[in-house]
């Protein structure tokens, strides 16, 4: 539901956005020399340059962000593993506490 006013936001916001920017413009890849045929190109839609632009933009910002919380995900990783051991440990000694070879040592209750 959510999801949905979103986007139904966000394509009111994109639809006119890209009926007013329908001309085409040619992209220079060329800093130096701008009128160099070879990495020019030509006649591409202003709004697929804007999208474009706001697309990598998107995707930079999410890599940004996965590689900021690098330090967070691993820190989840061992505490994880920590309580993984701890739960083991835990079963282990419950095993021995209920029951199990009456020859083994039992812990005292």
């Amino acid at each position: 539901m959510v999801k949905n006013i979103i986007l139904f936001a966000v394509a009111i916001i994109l639809v006119p956005l890209s009926v007013a920017n329908r001309h085409t413009v040619s992209i220079a890849l060329n800093p130096f020399d701008p009128t160099d045929p070879r990495l020019t190109i030509p006649d591409v839609p202003l709004f697929w340059v804007i999208f474009a632009c706001l697309g990598v933009g998107i995707v930079l910002g999410g890599i940004g962000a996965w590689a900021k919380q690098g330090k967070w995900r691993k820190e989840a990783r061992m505490k994880r593993r920590e309580a993984d051991k701890w739960h083991k440990e835990a079963d282990q000694l419950r095993e021995l506490t209920e029951g199990g070879d009456p020859n083994q040592p039992r812990l005292p209750a």
